[in-house]
C-alpha cells in the first residue's frame, strides 16, 4: 500500500510513503516497550517540563506546520495557524495541572494508611482523522503523555505528511525515542497491533463503523478503549433569540474547517414562530462564502479534504432533495478544480430523509423546523448521536433548563461548541464514550490503584 499526500484544492500529489510491513512494525512495538518503563519512572515533573517544550517547539514552527496541514487536508491556513496555537495550548495546559491531576487521593479507611495511586497503563495506540490532523492527535496526546503512557498513532492515510511532522516535532523538543511513534500502516494492521500484548490501550476518532470494528477488538483482549465517534449537533434557536448575531454563530458552526468537524452545527432547529427569519438571514450570511485558495487569508470557504468525500455528501444531498428537502443555497459542487463544495442549506428536512437520519460531513446545514420549544427539544433527541449541541435565546436561564435536557456530552448556550483543554470532551451514543481533556482525560489511561498499608 501507498500513501499519498495530495492537495485537496488542486489535486496534485505532492508526496507518496510506502506503507510499513510487520517487521518495522514489530520494531515499533519493540521500541515502545523499552522505553515505557524510564518514562513511566520519570517524575511528573520532568515529563510536564518535556510537554512545555513540546508547546515551545509547536509556537516556533507555527507558520510552517500549518501551510502543511493546509496543503495536505485544504484547512484554510487562518484555520491551520488555530488549529497548531491550540495544541500548543493543551500541551501547557497539562505541563501545569498534570502533576494536581495524578496526585495521590488519600481515603480514611480501616487501614492505618489507604489511598489511591493513579499509574500509567503503558503504550496506547491512537487511530486518528485528518479533519483536525494535529489537533486531534495532540487532544490525547498531551495527556496520555503526561500519565507516563507511550503512544504510537496510527494517523488517516491521506495525512502522512502531518503524521510524521507530529513526530518530529516531539523528538526535536527531547521526548525521549520511542516515547512517541507514528507507524504508516494500514486500516487492515490496526486489528494485529491492538492484539499485540505490547499495547495496552486503544483510542479512536473516526466514523462509528470505524469505532465499532475497533472497540469489537479492544473489547476482546479486555483492553481499555476511548471512543470519539461522529456527531449530528443541533442547534436550537428559540424565538426570543437575537436573529442577526445568531445567524452569523451559524455559519460560523457549521462551516468552520469545509464543515468537516464531529463537533460542527448540523441540525438547525428553529421554532415556528421565528424560522423563516431565521432561515432568510442564514441564507444572507452563508451565501457570502466563497470557495478560494486556502492559503489566501481572505478566503472563507475550503476545499474539502477529498473528491470522494464531496462526492459521496453530495448524493446525501441528492437523495434528499427526491425525498422531498428543499434545496436553499448551494447543494452542487462548485465548478473548477479542487474537492469544492458550495456552502449549502437544505431546509423542510424531516425523518425519513437521508440528511435527517444521517451525518453530513461537509459545508450543508439542514433546517428542521420545530413547532414550539418542547418539539425543537424532542427533534434535537432524535438523533442517535450525542456529542454536542447548543441553545440560543435571550434567557440564559431557559436556555441551561433546556441545555440540561439535550442528550449530549456537551451543551452549550448561546455560544458555539468547542473543544477546550479544561473541559472534558466526549458523547453517547453512536457519538461513542469515554472522556478526553480536562482531569478526566489524564484519568482514562490510568490506573486507579488502590494501596491499603496497616
Amino acid at each position: 500500500m501507498t500513501f499519498r499526500s495530495v492537495n485537496p484544492a488542486n489535486g496534485q500529489l505532492i508526496e507518496a510513503f510506502e506503507a510499513w510491513d510487520w517487521p518495522r512494525i514489530d520494531e515499533a512495538l519493540d521500541e515502545a516497550s523499552r522505553a515505557g518503563p524510564h518514562w513511566a519512572d520519570l517524575a511528573v515533573g520532568e515529563r510536564e517540563d518535556l510537554l512545555r517544550s513540546v508547546a515551545v517547539m509547536l509556537r516556533s514552527r507555527r507558520d510552517e506546520l500549518a501551510t502543511l496541514i493546509t496543503e495536505e487536508m485544504g484547512k484554510l491556513i487562518t484555520e491551520s495557524r488555530g488549529e497548531i496555537e491550540k495544541c500548543a495550548w493543551v500541551c501547557d495546559y497539562y505541563a501545569d495541572h498534570a502533576a494536581d491531576f495524578l496526585r495521590d487521593e488519600f481515603i480514611e479507611t480501616d487501614a492505618g494508611r489507604s489511598l489511591v495511586a493513579y499509574q500509567p497503563l503503558g503504550t496506547v495506540l491512537a487511530v486518528m482523522p485528518w479533519n483536525f490532523p494535529f489537533w486531534q492527535v495532540f487532544r490525547f496526546l498531551a495527556p496520555a503523555l503526561a500519565a507516563g503512557n507511550t503512544a504510537l498513532l496510527k494517523h488517516a492515510s491521506n495525512v502522512p505528511r502531518c503524521s510524521q511532522a507530529i513526530e518530529s516535532v516531539l523528538h526535536d523538543a527531547g521526548v525521549p525515542q520511542g516515547v512517541f511513534q507514528s507507524l504508516l500502516i494500514s486500516s487492515h494492521e490496526v486489528k494485529d497491533v491492538i492484539e499485540d500484548r505490547r499495547v495496552q490501550a486503544v483510542t479512536l476518532t473516526g466514523s462509528v463503523e470505524a469505532g465499532r470494528q475497533v472497540a469489537a477488538v479492544a473489547g476482546a483482549y479486555i483492553k481499555k478503549s476511548v471512543m470519539e465517534l461522529g456527531g449530528s449537533d443541533a442547534f436550537v434557536v428559540l424565538e426570543d433569540a437575537d436573529l442577526d448575531w445568531v445567524a452569523e454563530q451559524a455559519v460560523a458552526s457549521r462551516y468552520l474547517n469545509a464543515g468537516q468537524s464531529c463537533i460542527a452545527a448540523k441540525r438547525f432547529i428553529p421554532v415556528g414562530a421565528i424560522a423563516d427569519a431565521f432561515v432568510e438571514r442564514f441564507k444572507a450570511a452563508a451565501a457570502r462564502l466563497e470557495p478560494g485558495d486556502p492559503k489566501d487569508e481572505q478566503t472563507r470557504l475550503a476545499p474539502m479534504a477529498r473528491p470522494d468525500l464531496r462526492d459521496d455528501l453530495h448524493q446525501q444531498v441528492t437523495d434528499s432533495v427526491d425525498q422531498g428537502a428543499v434545496p436553499a443555497l448551494g447543494c452542487e459542487p462548485a465548478p473548477g478544480e479542487g474537492a469544492y463544495y458550495k456552502a449549502s442549506i437544505l431546509d423542510h428536512v424531516a425523518p425519513g430523509m437521508r440528511a435527517y437520519e444521517e451525518e453530513l460531513f461537509g459545508p450543508v446545514a439542514i433546517v428542521i423546523r420545530a413547532e414550539n420549544e418542547a418539539d425543537a427539544l424532542r427533534i434535537a433527541n432524535d438523533s442517535p448521536f450525542g456529542l454536542g449541541g447548543s441553545v440560543w435565546t435571550a434567557d440564559s436561564e431557559r436556555g441551561e433548563a433546556f441545555a440540561r435536557r439535550m442528550h449530549c456530552g456537551a451543551a452549550f448556550v448561546n455560544g458555539i461548541v468547542k473543544s477546550d483543554p479544561r473541559l472534558p470532551f466526549g458523547g453517547v451514543g453512536d457519538s461513542g464514550y469515554g472522556r478526553e481533556l480536562s482531569h478526566h482525560g489524564i484519568q482514562e489511561f490510568v490506573n486507579a490503584k488502590t494501596l491499603w498499608v496497616r
